[in-house]
């Protein structure tokens, strides 16, 4: 065990056969969601072989990592190796001392990262091959066919590849910058809160439709809040959803709580999409 200006730096105790080991599960895993933690719950599952090695003979740091990782992560699954393999990385090194990191990387870059797999693999894929293979067939060829198979089952498996990418990248971060993982934790922090930021007011669509009029001049309430401030109405609505989660209010509640205030506030005229 080597120290680097006050910070330790544990020897690697992961092997290959223990990321083949997560790469597996994670096929698994990352196909049950639930809305109080997303893919969560499945991760822990994913990585708890790993993580019990890391924590062999700590106990409570194994059960405090748990407790991080049981933390909201939502992630295209076909690039979400990449995430997880770093996240692994950082804690094989900095054990404890780098959970706040391995949270702030992965909610910096879980919504990025899925925006890119959603658009190729989920989008653009599927839509130009099917389309091949659909007038393929239409011709009496099923080249169309196998060629969208073999491709599909190519990325298949290039998850475990990108795995290992994740793995190696977050070892030479950690590597790199063992020394200052008080900085590391601080920059990927405020990454994370600009993804977030940015996120809420491009994704909450709540609107006022509320109108006034006066000496034949007429103006919205939205139009006044945005020369307030633009976003105003998602980010106190996101804030208000957050400080119930907080309370101990349950997710179903949260969203019927959401759908029912939609509905009415379109019925009376007060919101709009």
């Amino acid at each position: 065990m080597n120290k680097g200006n006050g910070v330790e730096q544990n020897d690697q105790v992961l092997t290959k056969k223990d990321l083949w080991r997560a790469m597996r599960r994670h096929y698994l895993a990352i196909s049950t969601y639930n809305y109080d933690s997303g893919f969560a719950a499945t991760l822990v599952w994913e990585l708890f072989p790993a993580l019990s090695k890391i924590y062999k003979d700590d106990s409570d740091g194994l059960q405090e990592s748990i407790d991080n990782q049981f933390k909201f992560y939502n992630c295209n699954p076909w690039v979400s190796p990449i995430i997880t393999g770093a996240t692994l990385a950082i804690e094989e090194k900095g054990k404890n001392k780098s959970l706040q990191a391995v949270q702030d990387l992965k909610a910096a870059l879980m919504g990025p990262f899925s925006g890119i797999g959603d658009t190729l693999i989920w989008v653009l894929f599927p839509t130009v091959l099917g389309a091949i293979a659909a007038s393929m067939g239409k011709l009496g060829s099923s080249i169309g066919m196998w060629i969208y198979a073999t491709i599909y089952i190519l990325f298949f498996f290039l998850r475990s590849f990108l795995y290992n990418v994740g793995y190696q990248s977050g070892t030479s971060l950690m590597t790199n910058m063992s020394d200052k993982l008080s900085a590391l934790t601080d920059a990927v922090s405020v990454l994370g809160i600009a993804v977030i930021g940015a996120i809420v007011p491009s994704t909450v669509n709540f609107k006022l439709a509320l109108k006034f009029s006066q000496s034949g001049v007429s103006l919205t309430g939205q139009q006044i809040l945005d020369q307030l401030m633009p976003g105003l109405m998602p980010v106190l609505l996101t804030w208000l959803l957050y400080w119930m989660l907080k309370k101990g209010h349950k997710m179903t509640t949260l969203i019927l709580m959401v759908i029912i205030i939609a509905m009415s506030g379109a019925g009376l005229g007060i919101f709009k999409a």
